[in-house]
């Protein structure tokens, strides 16, 4: 299995790609800042997951790289809160984002407290 068969992953790539799109639209002045930040953090949450995977094998190192990557989810869900109060999405996509984040959050910490389901040796 490849780390891009994860439901997981699968998740956190299409909520990256639709911060993407959605911060297209963001005010030029916040491009080295909000935009950038938004766009790092929930691409890192995709990155991380095909990281952990791939350190499966050990899992004090699978563990630590779901942790980053249920770091770098919360720290998506701070930025929509601050692009929703810029008045730069709608309530209703950050309600949309957020719901698919907490998803993807409770995926990581399945994958966190069971390893052995996912490759990994105790």
């Amino acid at each position: 299995m490849d780390f891009r068969q994860l439901t997981g992953y699968k998740k956190a790539f299409e909520i990256s790609m639709e911060v993407f799109h959605l911060s297209k639209s963001f005010p030029t002045e916040e491009k080295y800042s909000l935009t950038d930040q938004i766009r790092r953090s929930s691409r890192s949450v995709c990155a991380n997951f095909a990281e952990a995977y791939r350190k499966r094998r050990y899992v004090n190192h699978f563990i630590s790289k779901l942790t980053d990557c249920d770091a770098e989810n919360s720290e998506t869900n701070v930025w929509l809160e601050f692009a929703l109060k810029c008045n730069y999405i709608t309530e209703e996509q950050y309600i949309s984002l957020i719901q698919k984040n907490n998803e993807v959050g409770k995926i990581i910490n399945f994958m966190i407290n069971n390893p052995e389901k996912f490759g990994c040796k105790i």
